[in-house]
């Protein structure tokens, strides 16, 4: 099984332990599936590290380890234009449908509800679904 963790969900999972986002990071350590990334979303999680809120909440050496441990993942390099009529509601979030897509995921698993992404279901063969969802159906 393949999965995409939205940014928003990598760091729940640094933040609030025993969490359903938690779990799933937990879950991908132990290899219990493979997680699919991509240059922009580690480019995406170093930028988040610096910002003051997630600096105060969070030390640099947590979000390294994640990174570095993400190296493990099916990284992808440059990421393929969505196909035509495919558009994201947040052009931030379009790299998470092309990393979905380019990586024949089976799920991308976000907590954003505002962006769009939970209301669109799918995109592909890739269900877009909750953290709790995830780790319901699939762990």
């Amino acid at each position: 099984m393949r999965v995409v963790l939205d940014t928003n969900v990598l760091l729940a999972a640094l933040i609030s332990s025993h969490s359903p986002p938690d779990t799933i990071y937990r879950a991908w350590l132990a290899a219990r599936f493979e997680l699919v990334t991509g240059a922009a979303q580690l480019d995406e999680l170093r930028r988040v590290s610096r910002y003051p809120k997630i600096k105060a909440i969070l030390p640099a050496h947590r979000i390294g380890t994640m990174i570095n441990n993400m190296q493990r993942a099916i990284v992808l390099g440059a990421m393929p234009c969505l196909p035509d009529g495919t558009e994201a509601d947040d052009p931030n979030d379009a790299f998470l449908l092309a990393m979905s897509l380019a990586g024949e995921a089976d799920y991308l698993v976000t907590g954003d509800r505002r962006a769009g992404l939970l209301q669109r279901g799918s995109i592909g063969r890739t269900r877009i679904v909750k953290p709790a969802t995830f780790c319901t159906e699939a762990l």
